[in-house]
């Protein structure tokens, strides 16, 4: 890492952020989210980790200003519990 080449990350509807850099979020969200739909994904999850509840509370405020976003909540038990956020993404299909 640090070579300033891209990385290429699969698009399969899950997102851990513990590989990137927090100062890049929005950007990194909000593009997985497009990618996800072009790919015909429509249920994301989003993997911040339990810790304080800092990271948690930006992806959501980052999901709530993101137009394609449904609703968001966080993951269940056996989902990732807390430590992980369920997105539903609006289908332009209908």
């Amino acid at each position: 890492m640090g070579t300033g080449e891209p990385v290429e990350y699969p698009i399969d509807g899950i997102l851990d952020l513990h590989y990137f850099d927090p100062r890049g979020l929005k950007e990194l969200i909000r593009d997985y989210i497009k990618e996800c739909i072009k790919n015909e994904i429509y249920v994301v999850r989003i993997i911040h980790g339990k810790g304080k509840g800092i990271l948690r509370s930006r992806v959501h405020s980052i999901l709530a200003r993101i137009k394609e976003v449904k609703s968001f909540r966080l993951a269940g038990e056996d989902e990732g519990g807390w430590g992980a956020t369920v997105v539903y993404l609006n289908n332009p299909a209908g």
